[in-house]
């Protein structure tokens, strides 16, 4: 069966924006893994321009105190709306961290990493742009299509937002979490999206090995647990580094806490479970399922060999942000393999179902 012109554009547009969005993890990563998260100290301006300045002398001589200023005050009004709607511990906690109050020394190459970052994230907008724009046939098709597609960019505003969040609230790690996961919950949608859009062309049924939902969702929470607690030992890194003035990473993983060692042992658990949901669906007869079982565990080992040089060889700042993008792939490679089974094993259901014949 040809492929329709509506839906190739769909799929192609909307592979770009999950490849983008990707793209834009490694560079938040990288963005964290030089200190670059506070190079614009505004939103969305970088220094109150458009384009970032390259040199200290086209700062005036107390930009520290004007930004700072503009941050505390945005965050004060923050602060007031979340204890209104009963947050009032994470209302605290956004004055109670400790770099609340400092302001980063201007640094033209931290400063245009962040603003690529922001570039990137503007790019990304657009695209998610499009592929609304290109799940309006769906509408009359498939609306389950449309709707994922619009949430998607009704979510990527709400990302927009919270990345001001990020920055205002210089670097508070509710925030970072928050806005990891709402990334995972974007490509998650991104994904189940195009995927869904070609049902038309790909509606092959297979015999389906039984029982492999359940664990499929399990592989998939577990990760995404890994993740979250991931950015909560990425702030210990930070304000262990803080402390030590950026100086002597050997000794950084010695004073990291208990948050640090669950999340290394919980990697073998995780190595394990994902090593046994791989196998079984590796034996299924579906070439997309097998490809996706390789690729899980293929991302998974070189994830647990990149979160072991970070922990064995003081943290090297080139393996952090490549840390971070491998698990959000695992994620990404996981659900898929979940929308693939769930869609194969409906097909298989609906097959297997006598017809009756007046």
């Amino acid at each position: 069966m040809n492929t329709p012109a509506y839906s190739r554009r769909f799929r192609v547009v909307g592979i770009l924006t999950v490849v983008a969005v990707y793209l834009l993890i490694l560079v938040g990563g990288i963005v964290r893994s030089t200190g670059s998260g506070m190079g614009c100290p505004d939103w969305p301006k970088c220094f109150g321009s458009w384009v970032p300045p390259t040199h200290i002398s086209q700062l005036p001589a107390n930009y520290k105190e004007v930004y700072t200023a503009q941050r505390v005050a945005k965050n004060k009004k923050l602060a007031a709306t979340l204890e209104r709607l009963g947050f009032r511990q994470v209302a605290s906690d956004i004055f109670a961290h400790p770099t609340q109050y400092l302001e980063t020394d201007f640094n033209p190459t931290k400063t245009w990493i962040e603003y690529v970052n922001r570039l990137l994230g503007a790019l990304i907008g657009v695209l998610v742009f499009l592929t609304v724009l290109f799940a309006l046939p769906y509408w009359r098709r498939d609306r389950v299509v449309f709707w994922l597609a619009l949430g998607s960019f009704l979510l990527t505003g709400v990302q927009g937002w919270l990345g001001s969040l990020v920055v205002s609230t210089n670097l508070l790690p509710i925030m970072v979490t928050i806005h990891m996961g709402l990334a995972l919950l974007i490509v998650a949608m991104l994904i189940y999206a195009v995927n869904r859009a070609q049902q038309e062309t790909n509606t092959t049924p297979v015999a389906m090995a039984q029982g492999l939902t359940g664990w499929l969702w399990l592989t998939i929470l577990l990760t995404f647990g890994q993740i979250v607690l991931g950015t909560q030992v990425r702030e210990q890194i930070d304000i262990v580094a803080f402390a030590a003035q950026y100086l002597g990473r050997e000794n950084w993983v010695e004073q990291l806490g208990g948050a640090f060692r669950f999340h290394r042992t919980f990697s073998a658990v995780l190595l394990l479970l994902n090593v046994y949901v791989a196998f079984r669906l590796y034996a299924v007869p579906s070439r997309p399922l097998q490809r996706a079982a390789i690729t899980v565990v293929s991302v998974l080992l070189a994830e647990i060999v990149a979160g072991i040089v970070l922990a064995y060889w003081a943290f090297p700042a080139s393996v952090q942000p490549v840390h971070l993008t491998l698990a959000t792939v695992l994620f990404g490679v996981q659900f898929l393999a979940l929308v693939i089974y769930r869609r194969a094993t409906k097909l298989m259901g609906q097959a297997t179902i006598p017809r009756v014949v007046a």
